[in-house]
């Protein structure tokens, strides 16, 4: 491991020439930034939510909260959309800028904290926001520029620090509920929070408890089927369905397919299941959209002042989450096949469609009864430090350990390949007839496992303070070094590993790695008007190198009420270990066969259907990196309003990521890339699999503009009223293949342009109410799954009234009040973008908190 011991020595050196003594302002340290400052807002653009700000939202949980902010892009996610082909189930995390919840830094009080065993949809690292309980969160920072000169990796998008409530004192106890106003969805919560101060310490202990009924897409009427054709969509029903569908093959003796016919429906199917050449299934009702889940924790915060000058401090925390999911019975895609001799042809107990023939079939496992999982994640964090003072110089020092561990169950309808096979062969399963024997369905059903531990253990310390006086000001400088260690481990089951389970999607990956930084940070005031900040950290990874991350981040005020800011840095996300030891996962996405599309005009071939794709990591990626930078200005225009305008712009290299819909139009004829059934008049067989993994493909840019204005007006005789506005736009965000070609996202699916939050709030004696509404704007739909049109807007109102009256607290509020309905889009069989819109609906809640 290589060191670079300028940053300390120049730490030393300024102890050793003596530092300024502190004045007897009080500083505070902003995110950001790791020098303590007088004044909050500083030359980087900060986001701050208060916790009367979380009251007003009427969030129920973390992922709620920050899911609504005009900062959050693609690649936010909740549990919403839970099902059993989720990688990720029970998680959630916000994606600033839409660049990816992976380059988003999520710190718990300034530090790390592990991400989850699972990745998301496969190859998205992610730290779960769930596992923090609102009830325990004094506010959240949110820092809207690259920070990796601040924070190292993952940085690239900006940083949420959640700052938990260290300084609490007595006791508060709180519970709500909350349900829907359609089926599903109900919401019980818990809290209990005490803090105490001793004479040399204090003490905070937070239990919180919170309970979620799942919502199927059966629960809303624009979901409830996977035929869209009546909402102006297509049919996305499965092909496997039951009764199925079927085709003469020619099978080998390893029970390959060397060639196959024409498909053709059941003759026993409902002419309302058939379109085209299937017997279809609309598996849309069996599906959760958002899971059953329930969570409980325990946070405890402790400091004990040791001496005049030097203080220890520990947060330890346990957090239990389970999530149930459940999807539809398990499809077959050409996976079985039944001889020309088999028993059940030979006995006249079923008749064979393609007499004298080998047939295969595409056919629904419905007898399973659907499949359902339960996950189970435990995440522990311990932070154990000590800090103080030294020649007038602040300093830290602390250890932390986070493990986040989840234990996935295939509870139903998991099927055993080889052993219905094997029941095929035998004559002992019948793909003709709707039912099974018990002793069957016992035979080729299993139970699956899945296990993943992610662990991360680190060193940190840092010292800070006035570096020299000189006739601009003071200069205060930080320097500090980090030593990480991390891990990770997710093992499906012996079946999984062997390819002997159907019907549904585990990552296997496994990797560590450990990492040593030193940072600096200077801040260099020019008389009273002018700062400047630099900031440098250095990194060196045992797997992939170094990386050396500069900033610069400049503030002008030149008078009191009118500010300039600007920031330029740039920033690196290290590749995660799962993108590094993945092992081959199938995964099943929506993808459009534009080889076959334009030779059969079939509509399987030409809408995105479930394709196979067996998945691996890439020890030889290399990190992405990033340029940003931040234009702004805060104006105060009179003492009750405030203005601030930012223009912001990232341009990332070096992607980390997988286009297998690029793959698959580039590389559709290739048997090594693209697995299909045999070529028949020239026509090119349907995809059987397709191989992909992750590589450093090309970037992506994007630049916009925040907006953010307060209006206080207080003293009118009706109350104090606050009104705010706060709107993020996209300018542009293109995405850049490794070929060079390049599309402008902005405004396409999943990219609105325009996000934005105005909010009214009135307090008046014992009185409070808030109002917010919640606007997204339009985008066009998906054109790579084939549709065409416009996804309108969305527009929701929240609103909730508070009454308080000595130590209570009683409150009642409205999400979505008017129940608007995500709007149509013709790319999904839900019918709306899930990834961007809620199917939550309106939602009546209240609470009731005691304290005393």
């Amino acid at each position: 491991m290589k060191f670079t011991p300028s940053l300390l020595t120049m730490a030393i050196a300024a102890i050793a020439t003596g530092a300024h003594a502190a004045d007897d302002i009080e500083r505070i340290e902003v995110t950001g930034s790791h020098i303590k400052r007088t004044d909050i807002e500083g030359p980087s653009p900060v986001l701050s939510i208060s916790e009367e700000d979380i009251r007003s939202a009427g969030a129920q949980d973390v992922s709620e909260l920050l899911k609504k902010l005009p900062v959050a892009g693609n690649g936010t996610f909740s549990t919403q959309g839970n099902d059993s082909d989720d990688t990720g189930n029970g998680g959630s995390a916000i994606s600033l800028r839409g660049l990816g919840a992976d380059s988003t830094l999520v710190l718990l009080n300034g530090r790390r904290i592990s991400v989850s065993a699972f990745a998301k949809e496969i190859d998205t690292a992610f730290v779960d926001i769930n596992t923090i309980p609102l009830a325990a969160i004094e506010r959240v920072e949110i820092l809207k520029d690259g920070a990796s000169a601040t924070y190292g990796s993952d940085a690239i998008a900006g940083v949420v620090n959640i700052i938990l409530k260290q300084d609490f004192e007595g006791f508060e106890v709180s519970a709500g509920y909350g349900d829907t106003s359609e089926s599903g969805g109900a919401e019980q919560t818990l809290s209990a929070m005490w803090g105490t101060h001793g004479e040399r310490s204090h003490t905070t202990v937070i239990v919180d408890y919170f309970k979620r009924e799942e919502t199927l897409f059966a629960d809303r009427d624009y979901s409830k089927s996977a035929d869209q054709r009546p909402n102006g969509g297509s049919d996305f029903r499965s092909s496997a369905g039951n009764p199925g569908s079927y085709s003469s093959a020619t099978i080998g003796e390893d029970g390959s397919i060397l060639s196959n016919g024409d498909w053709q429906p059941d003759a026993n199917c409902p002419e309302a299941l058939i379109n085209g050449s299937y017997c279809r299934y609309d598996y849309a009702p069996f599906m959760t959209s958002i899971p059953e889940t329930e969570r409980a924790g325990l946070l405890v915060l402790q400091d004990y002042q040791l001496s005049d000058d030097m203080k220890f401090f520990a947060e330890l925390s346990y957090q239990h989450n389970a999530t149930v999911v459940k999807g539809a019975a398990s499809p077959s895609f050409s996976e079985f096949y039944m001889l020309a001799d088999n028993p059940l042809f030979t006995s006249g107990q079923a008749e064979n469609p393609f007499p004298g023939q080998d047939i295969t079939m595409r056919r629904r496992l419905t007898e399973t009864g659907g499949r359902k999982k339960k996950v189970e994640t435990d995440n522990s964090r311990a932070v154990i430090g000590i800090n103080g003072m030294l020649a007038n110089w602040e300093w830290e020092l602390a250890y932390t350990y986070s493990r986040n561990r989840s234990n996935e169950y295939g509870l139903q309808g998991f099927v055993w390949t080889p052993e219905l096979q094997d029941a095929i062969n035998e004559g002992a399963f019948n793909p003709f007839s709707t039912t099974q024997s018990p002793e069957v369905m016992e035979r080729i059903t299993v139970n699956t496992t899945r296990n993943g531990k992610s662990t991360t253990k680190s060193f940190d310390g840092i010292i800070s303070g006035d570096l020299f006086d000189y006739s601009g000001g003071t200069a205060a400088l930080a320097v500090g070094f980090e030593y990480r260690e991390e891990s990770l481990a997710d093992n499906p089951d012996e079946l999984f590993l062997r390819g002997e389970i159907f019907g549904t999607e585990a990552t296997q990956a496994s990797g560590d790695r450990d990492q040593t930084s030193l940072f600096a940070e200077l801040a260099i005031p020019v008389g009273d008007t002018f700062e400047a900040q630099f900031a440098l950290r250095y990194e060196d990874y045992s797997d992939f190198g170094t990386n050396t991350s500069p900033k610069v981040a400049l503030r002008w005020a030149p008078l009191d009420t009118l500010a300039f800011r600007a920031s330029w840095g740039e920033a690196f996300r290290a590749p995660s270990l799962v993108q590094l030891g993945l092992g081959s996962t199938q995964e099943s996405p929506g993808l459009v066969d534009n080889t076959r599309c334009p030779l059969t005009g079939e509509e399987f071939d030409c809408t995105a259907q479930e394709r196979t794709v067996i998945f691996s990591g890439n020890p030889d990626l290399k990190p992405e990196e990033s340029t940003s930078y931040n234009i702004g200005v805060i104006w105060e225009a009179m003492d009750s309003l405030s203005v601030s305008v930012d223009y912001w712009s990232y341009d990332q290299d070096n992607l980390i990521t997988s286009d297998t819909q690029y793959l698959l139009d580039t590389q559709g004829t290739n048997p090594d890339v693209v697995k299909r059934e045999p070529t028949v008049d020239g026509v090119p067989g349907q995809i059987i699999e397709i191989y992909d993994q992750f590589l450093n493909l090309g970037g992506q840019k994007t630049d916009g503009i925040d907006l953010d204005a307060q209006y206080l007006l207080g003293d009118t005789g009706m109350g104090d009223f606050k009104f705010s506005y706060t709107l993020t736009w996209v300018n542009s965000f293109e995405e850049i293949r490794s070929d060079g070609s390049a599309r402008e996202l902005s405004g396409e699916y999943q990219h609105p342009e325009y996000r934005w939050t105005a909010a009214a709030d009135w307090a008046m004696e014992s009185w409070q109410a808030a109002m917010r509404v919640n606007y997204i704007g339009e985008t066009e739909d998906d054109i790579n799954a084939g549709a065409e049109g416009t996804i309108d807007s969305m527009v929701t109102v929240d609103i909730n009234g508070s009454y308080i009256v000595d130590d209570w607290r009683f409150t009642l509020g409205i999400n979505n009040l008017l129940d608007e309905e995500p709007p149509f889009s013709a790319a999904t069989f839900m019918g709306y973008d899930q990834q961007t819109h809620s199917a939550q609906g309106r939602y009546l809640y209240g609470k009731v908190s005691y304290r005393f």
